[in-house]
């Protein structure tokens, strides 16, 4: 009987946590689906002390470990700032990682205590595959994750780092973790050396997939490793024969697939090619443009607080750079005081803008920017062209024209916010430096676009005073 209310609880859980998912598809109800979430998390923690059998040492080291997980993981949300959020999903996403190969080791050591034993004491041959598989999957998103981080903080360069032979290595990674699974299950578990062996070179792989991958496909990367996790859960959900972990980690592993899958599309990338660590890439993509010497036209706060309040309609693109400088509710201000005189106002978002799938929708929702304000690329687009102002705020490759007329530019092909079809572009910036994936942006000498050189906040600001 408490055997099948826990198998109950944990399928509640599992059910919160697809509406969950449900509700976290749009920003509208973003903020639902994380309170789902975190009731369904609650429910899967709750049912798994009450219902496990376990000593009073146990089940106080287990609740003193919530604690301060849990503890520590408010202090740290709630003082990251929204800027660094992708470093913080990436930096996560590690320690999932991790957990699932400090979880497959336990069960590798105490079969017995994970009911994954035979009668001779040996593990189950199935058994160890399971949790040999969540160690290989945990170890290369441990790994991975920690270099994402690494680039994403700017502790490391954000272009792709790349050698010849390196898909020769990770096939030859790859076919070594296979042979030494096989060694573990043939042994029963009894050479526990084959496990480590099996981890190290996972942690290996997990470097060489990820270093290749450039700035520009960091979005993609974020929500591979969250795939990745996923099914390092799924699969130790197997081994310790538990719904919850198994619901779990195959909901998030199957989301972060197709959300990866979602974002190569709209980047024009090979989802193949960014999950086997940019196969197919080659030097000229680690490397910028040309630079560009010509001129650009640079305007004022004033001069766009004129153009912009006698216009009927502009667009407003975010980049990194209003994350960065924290400039939503300026952006949002100015918005305001725009439709106060009668312009009408809208967001256009691109779907890898950001560091992270989203990261513009959440900040422009932080701000509370109404949503029917707010339009994807797919739905906006065609109206740049009748729009007296483009607006773009910090955001550089995903308005690139480069993509659409240069076939010699390493982002040729993507999908970009056609914000030059404008009659006059506003491109607030710091400088005229290159994006995040090192491409020089032609936009920036177009006649019809003004740059505004200086903090994405402080412009918008002085552009709220000058419309008055």
């Amino acid at each position: 009987m408490p055997a099948d209310l826990a198998a109950l609880l944990y399928l509640v859980s599992g059910i919160f946590f697809i509406l969950a998912l449900r509700g976290l598809s749009s920003p509208e109800t973003s903020r639902q689906g994380n309170y789902l979430g975190m009731v369904g998390m609650a429910v899967a923690i709750c049912t798994t002390l009450l219902f496990v059998k376990m000593d009073g040492t146990g089940f106080a080291l287990i609740v003193g470990a919530v604690a301060i997980g849990g503890g520590i993981g408010a202090i740290i949300a709630h003082r990251i700032p929204m800027t660094n959020m992708p470093q913080l999903v990436a930096a996560f996403h590690s320690l999932v990682g991790l957990c699932a190969v400090l979880v497959a080791a336990a069960a590798l050591y105490e079969p017995a205590a994970f009911h994954i034993a035979t009668p001779a004491g040996k593990l189950k041959s199935l058994s160890l595959v399971e949790l040999a598989l969540g160690a290989t999957i945990g170890a290369i998103t441990f790994s991975g994750s920690v270099i994402a981080f690494m680039k994403l903080q700017g502790l490391m360069s954000g272009a792709p780092i790349i050698f010849n032979g390196r898909h020769r290595l990770n096939l030859a990674l790859g076919a070594a973790i296979i042979v030494f699974i096989v060694f573990l299950t043939v042994s029963s578990g009894d050479v526990k050396m084959a496990f480590w062996i099996i981890t190290l070179i996972a942690l290996v792989l997990g470097v060489m997939l990820i270093i290749p991958i450039g700035g520009a496909d960091m979005p993609v990367v974020v929500s591979m490793l969250n795939s990745y996790s996923g099914w390092a859960a799924a699969a130790l959900g197997f081994t310790l024969d538990n719904n919850a972990l198994l619901i779990t980690g195959a909901l998030v592993g199957s989301s972060g697939a197709i959300l990866s899958y979602i974002m190569c599309k709209g980047m024009n990338r090979s989802f193949i090619s960014v999950i086997m660590g940019g196969f197919g890439a080659d030097a000229s993509e680690a490397a910028a443009g040309a630079s560009m010497d010509r001129a650009a036209r640079q305007g004022s706060a004033e001069d766009a607080a004129f153009i912009m309040k006698n216009a009927g309609k502009v667009i407003i693109a975010p980049g990194y750079g209003m994350a960065v400088a924290q400039a939503q509710h300026a952006l949002k201000d100015m918005a305001e005081n725009l439709k106060a005189q009668g312009v009408d106002v809208s967001y256009a978002i691109h779907p890898v803008a950001g560091r992270m799938p989203g990261h513009m929708n959440v900040l422009l929702a932080e701000a509370q920017v109404p949503y029917d304000e707010v339009f994807e690329l797919e739905d906006i687009n065609s109206a740049f062209a009748t729009a007296d102002v483009a607006f773009v705020i910090g955001a550089n490759d995903v308005t690139n024209p480069a993509a659409e007329d240069d076939p010699a530019s390493p982002i040729y092909g993507m999908p970009v916010l056609q914000v030059w079809k404008a009659k006059t572009v506003f491109f607030v910036k710091r400088s005229l430096a290159s994006g995040y994936a090192g491409v020089e942006n032609p936009l920036f000498f177009r006649d019809n676009t003004m740059m505004l050189l200086g903090d994405a906040r402080k412009m918008s600001e002085s552009i709220v005073k000058a419309l008055g």
